[in-house]
């Protein structure tokens, strides 16, 4: 019986750790999805209508995403780790519409066409990428760990 409880408390620190360096990712992630999108819109972006305004936006949400995902208590950690998870979800899907189009609609978001070789474009996909999948572990990880 001694064994199982061992086994149980190493696994659950194990988690413990995994969890806390999937929230600093995670942050950090977050971070770099809204610093990109205020470069960018510091760099030429603001000027063009309606996506000027999404990329400021797009900005204070990462950065506030990334601050919650760093204070939320970890009774809170599974939304804040979902919230994340939607916010990158929703900031590629919406670089993928602007740039190619998806589900059948013609690239583009309000009148704007992106461009695969635009400035920050590939750092920006592989950033999101990186960020829908770390969010995808923390937040069944934390869900797992809620559980109990």
């Amino acid at each position: 019986m001694t064994g199982t409880v061992t086994q149980s408390r190493r696994t659950g620190a194990g988690t413990g750790a995994a969890i806390a360096l999937l929230r600093l990712a995670g942050a950090g992630l977050l971070a770099a999805v809204a610093g990109i999108h205020l470069y960018l819109w510091q760099d030429g972006y603001d000027a063009i209508d309606v996506i000027g305004p999404a990329f400021l936006l797009q900005a204070v949400l990462g950065f506030g995403g990334a601050l919650l995902l760093l204070i939320a208590p970890p009774r809170l950690l599974v939304w804040a780790a979902l919230l994340g998870l939607l916010f990158a979800a929703g900031s590629l899907g919406a670089l993928l519409q602007s740039t190619y189009g998806v589900l059948g609609l013609e690239p583009g978001m309000f009148d704007f066409v992106e461009s695969d070789v635009a400035p920050l474009w590939q750092e920006t996909f592989w950033v999101e990428i990186a960020a829908i999948a770390v969010l995808l572990v923390l937040t069944i990880l934390a869900a797992r760990r809620r559980r109990g």
